[in-house]
């Protein structure tokens, strides 16, 4: 395994390899890309939210074959889905008199776990030992997971029906939630342009490795935090538990997940330490997920749809708990 890129610098063009390379797939994503490579290198998951053909499933792929050496699996969840399915069961071999072990999807690299609100919650369960604690339990036996280790989780907003709404547990699981959305009409153009002849992914080759990533996620752990910095993110986050709109605010894994995901925002952006920016920029895509909103402020702000209102709880919990002066690290 190589060492820690030495400086920013160096990290940052690691991060730009890997950035790069998956545009090539995905187009005019750029700041998406960042958010979910932000999760890959702080050690979380990612849940993307979106209609389907907005490449959710491409920059799955795109993002396994830019690490080399890694493995990439996808599950495509359904009703009948068994929690065998994803973690592996253990099968009698009639030739050697024992049981042997055979893993499941859950042990690559980067998981694709599509649709996964189709599947039943007790697959969904099966999920949270693996993402939480890198290992899945079978037959009283542990087993550890590949590292690096990343899940990818995809629901579409639009169809509810026939699936089954991922509880507040599930959903804390993920480092944060982010959405795709529709291309820009000349990023659509260039798309259509490019799979004339063939699919970008067909092409796509590695360009940095498993090492390198896990040496990023190391680099991690040492990016710099003020003490005034992280008493505010401490501060915005238990402000999300009594602001008014919010029925249930973010758990105190919210606020160790925004400071991690923080410190990975500062690394792939060429810093060695956080500035306020990072984390009002993350504000949404850790915390919006981890929100009960009250029946009385869905109510209040059932025309500006779900993103808009959102958007007024951050603005909310900023104006109570503002960010330190400008001079804050002077």
């Amino acid at each position: 395994m190589p060492e820690p890129p030495a400086g920013p610098d160096a990290v940052k063009e690691t991060a730009q390899r890997m950035l790069a390379n998956v545009e090539r797939v995905v187009v005019g994503k750029h700041d998406e890309i960042a958010l979910v490579l932000s999760a890959l290198i702080s050690g979380g998951h990612v849940l993307l939210e979106d209609v389907p053909g907005t490449a959710k499933t491409m920059l799955a792929r795109s993002l396994a074959q830019t690490v080399e050496g890694t493995s990439f699996a996808r599950l495509q969840c359904t009703p009948d889905l068994q929690p065998t399915d994803v973690t592996g069961l253990s099968i009698y071999n009639q030739k050697t008199r024992e049981f042997e072990f055979r893993a499941g999807p859950v042990f690559a690299n980067v998981v694709l776990v599509d649709e996964v609100n189709r599947a039943m919650p007790r697959t969904q369960s099966a999920l949270l030992e693996a993402m939480a604690e890198r290992q899945v339990t079978v037959d009283g036996v542990t087993h550890p997971l590949a590292v690096p280790f990343f899940v990818i989780a995809t629901e579409n907003p639009i169809d509810q029906e026939g699936t089954f709404p991922l509880p507040e547990a599930q959903l804390d699981r993920f480092a944060l939630r982010a959405a795709l959305g529709y291309p820009h009409q000349e990023d659509e153009v260039a798309i259509v342009l490019a799979q004339r002849h063939g699919h970008p992914i067909e092409a796509l080759h590695g360009v940095v490795s498993a090492g390198e990533v896990l040496a990023l996620q190391r680099a991690v752990e040492d990016i710099y935090v003020d003490e005034l910095l992280l008493r505010w993110i401490v501060d915005l986050v238990r402000t999300t538990r009594s602001v008014d709109g919010v029925a249930v605010g973010a758990s105190v894994r919210g606020s160790l997940t925004l400071e991690r995901t923080a410190r990975a925002w500062a690394l792939l952006h060429g810093r060695d330490h956080v500035v306020p920016e990072d984390v009002e920029h993350l504000f949404l895509p850790v915390l919006a997920h981890r929100l009960i909103l009250s029946s009385s402020f869905l109510a209040e702000t059932r025309a500006l749809g779900r993103s808009q209102a959102l958007a007024r709880i951050r603005d909310r919990c900023l104006e109570l708990a503002p960010p330190p002066s400008p001079d804050w690290d002077t």
